[in-house]
């Protein structure tokens, strides 16, 4: 396992908490949106020590009231339990972010009551199109055994969808709030085109406001609550 990134305050990646943020490094996906390239692909930058990690949390511990461990994709990584459990027993709650293909760790995960938040992002809708916008040959019944531990888990969670422009339509999304009916929370995160896998999706304009807000509200039969992150 390497820890690639560090975090120490933040107020945006876990709602309503004071977070700390752990990236490690890797991921099985190259979406060609990923605004994460040098955490996604190996050896682009320098480990950091969890010893000093440990210490900032320890003197932090009464500020903080999490860690998100996200990357790349965490469960990736065998030791992620090792992990988790050296952050728990500072008294701290644990976010794990994924992108939900490796659904027999998260089933471990939930059933020992190592997470207290679960944020899993949903590509595309479940079929030959989730290879596209994820970048590989992967399986959507992965992620869809996944959604269905996260939502029976009775931890509490969010599914999101980066809403790229030509890569991502109304009809995709809504079709991913069917395969998400019901979820206590859905995500649509505005596309950011400063830095991305793919190079040449830099040049594209993110969608106006008003389309990310009309896409909100045609998916909100579908969900419990439906909240759009950046700047729409």
């Amino acid at each position: 396992m390497r820890i690639v990134g560090f975090l120490k305050t933040s107020l945006l990646d876990w709602d309503g908490k004071v977070s700390a943020v752990i990236y490690l490094e890797g991921c099985n996906f190259r979406c060609p949106f990923c605004h994460n390239r040098d955490i996604v692909l190996p050896g682009r930058i320098e480990e950091v020590p969890f010893d000093r990690i440990k210490e900032y949390l320890v003197e932090n511990a009464d500020f903080l009231d999490g860690v998100v461990i996200s990357g790349g994709e965490p469960t990736l990584n065998p030791d992620l339990l090792s992990l988790i459990k050296e952050i728990r027993s500072l008294g701290l709650e644990v976010k794990l972010d994924t992108n939900g293909t490796n659904p027999d760790m998260l089933d471990d995960l939930l059933g020992a009551g190592m997470l207290d938040y679960v944020a899993m992002d949903v590509k595309a809708p479940l079929d030959e199109r989730y290879s596209h916008l994820s970048g590989v040959d992967g399986d959507p019944e992965l992620i869809r055994r996944s959604i269905g531990l996260i939502m029976s888990s009775g931890v509490d969670y969010e599914f999101r969808t980066t809403v790229v422009p030509v890569l991502i339509k109304e009809d995709d999304v809504e079709e991913i709030a069917r395969a998400v009916k019901g979820a206590r929370k859905y995500v649509l995160q505005q596309f950011r085109p400063n830095v991305t896998l793919d190079a040449k999706l830099e040049a594209l304009d993110p969608y106006p406001a008003s389309r990310i807000r009309a896409m909100a509200e045609t998916v909100r039969p579908y969900v419990r609550k439906v909240i759009i992150r950046g700047d729409a």
